[in-house]
């Protein structure tokens, strides 16, 4: 059956591409097909994998392919044309070479390889996304399709707080997960909603990710959620300033005056149902096993096995990890230390630049051109990088297949939007640089 879903996927690809060169004006639902499958592809069963290891206590369990991935291949063909600069391009082949290399020293080589690929198929839909963003419509397709995916995942978690569930997850497994994913649509939500009050894609998308923020009680996420709110108000305000934007500040303070005692019933319902051993601190526990594995391989132990390591060789025992499956299924909380432990240092810098380089570029952008609407969404893309960044010190999901994406997408979204605003800042400089009779200068302005 794999098979066959594996060659209609296939077959899907000329299909598309001949759709949207046809159809150019209908493109936009093809991009916010894009923004939305992430959050559907597993309960919709659209990953394929024609080798499965169902079973790897790694992160990648085998060499999978999603219905995403081929609708990133149509769309990249299709605007081939279209070129793109970006440090991800480099740092993200990179990162992929150093993982490839660890399969020279892993004890699982193929295991390293899958995680090599899942990253191939994360640089796939980045290019397509940013080839995307080079069009105007871009941005707010692939959005709203985040918007309407998010959605879903509070409907989601909605109905399993109803049935009793502390700690909501959607279809994403776990709660940690999900409120990873909502940063990647709820800052890029809240940005647009500062300076578009037409749309009501924003104001969902603000909302759907409370929902599953406060519902997933998550400790790291409500914390960093509030601060990162906060932080993308003042700062953009501070920006730009306009009367909208004071308006929204004022609704976003009491909006989280009220979700604040939400968020504390939460966590204290939480900590009813499963309290915390003051006996026992598991996470620093994981931290001792990592980073004793990180004296003993500074070249790194081979990406995606650093369960099987830790319990095997030992680590895991002598850190102090208990015995139970959650625990010793476990990677260490920290994707500093995860990425660290298993790529070594090149590995570590490689995983840090990819993170680093493409907020640096959104908020610069973004303070660079305060009079251009756009910075203002790209000032949410970066404040979402920046708290994703942070977050990942405190959770090593980061590297699964579900984040890894919409990072590509919200990097994606950054790749284009720059390249969109540094072409219309070369052709004003061309405009005034010569005079309007120009035929080059004519031919500049009709392209625009």
């Amino acid at each position: 059956m794999k098979w066959v879903a594996l060659l209609l996927f296939a077959g899907l690809v000329p299909v598309l591409i001949s759709w949207l060169r046809g159809n150019p004006e209908r493109a936009p639902i093809v991009w916010t097909a894009m923004g939305f499958l992430p959050f559907v592809m597993d309960p919709w069963h659209l990953i394929i994998a024609p080798i499965s290891w169902a079973m790897w206590p790694g992160f990648a369990k085998g060499l999978e392919l999603s219905l995403l991935d081929f609708v990133a291949l149509a769309v990249f063909l299709r605007y081939q044309k279209i070129r793109i600069t970006s440090p991800l391009l480099t740092v993200l082949p990179l990162y992929i070479l150093v993982v490839l290399a660890t399969m020279a020293w892993s004890g699982v080589p193929m295991a390293a390889f899958f995680y090599a690929w899942q990253l191939a198929r994360v640089m796939l839909l980045f290019a397509a996304v940013a080839k995307i963003c080079q069009d105007q419509r871009g941005p707010s397709a692939l959005i709203t399709g985040m918007v309407l995916g998010l959605c879903v995942q509070a409907g989601y978690a909605i109905d399993q707080r109803l049935s009793g569930v502390t700690q909501a997850s959607g279809t994403f497994g776990h709660q940690n997960l999900l409120g990873m994913v909502s940063h990647f649509v709820t800052f890029p939500a809240l940005a647009l909603l500062m300076v578009d009050g037409k749309r009501r894609a924003p104001l969902f998308g603000v909302l759907a990710g409370a929902i599953v923020i406060i519902f997933g009680a998550s400790r790291a996420t409500l914390g960093l959620a509030g601060i990162g709110f906060v932080a993308l108000l003042l700062l953009s305000v501070m920006r730009r300033p306009t009367s909208r934007k004071s308006m929204i500040v004022g609704l976003g303070l009491v909006g989280l005056a009220v979700a604040t005692p939400l968020a504390f019933s939460s966590l204290q319902e939480r900590f009813t149902v499963a309290p915390i051993s003051t006996d026992y601190d598991e996470r620093a526990a994981f931290e001792r096993a990592a980073r004793m594995v990180i004296a003993d391989h500074p070249m790194g132990i081979g990406a995606n096995q650093y369960v099987v390591v830790a319990n095997t060789q030992g680590y895991s025992d002598r850190a102090g990890v208990i015995w139970n499956f959650g625990s010793r299924g476990a990677n260490v909380h920290n994707a500093y230390l995860l990425v660290w432990a298993e790529t070594g240092f090149l590995g570590l810098a490689a995983f840090v630049l990819m993170l680093l380089s493409p907020l640096r570029i959104a908020f610069q952008t973004a303070w660079r051109n305060r009079k251009d609407p756009r910075g203002d969404l790209l000032l949410g893309l970066a404040v979402c990088l920046a708290i994703v960044t942070i977050h990942c010190f405190f959770e090593w999901i980061f590297v699964v297949y579900p984040v890894e994406i919409l990072f590509a997408i919200d990097t994606g979204i950054i790749a284009g939007l720059v390249r969109q605003i540094s072409l219309e800042k070369s052709l004003e400089a061309k405009r005034r640089k010569q005079p309007d009779d120009d035929p080059v200068v004519a031919g500049a302005r009709e392209a625009a």
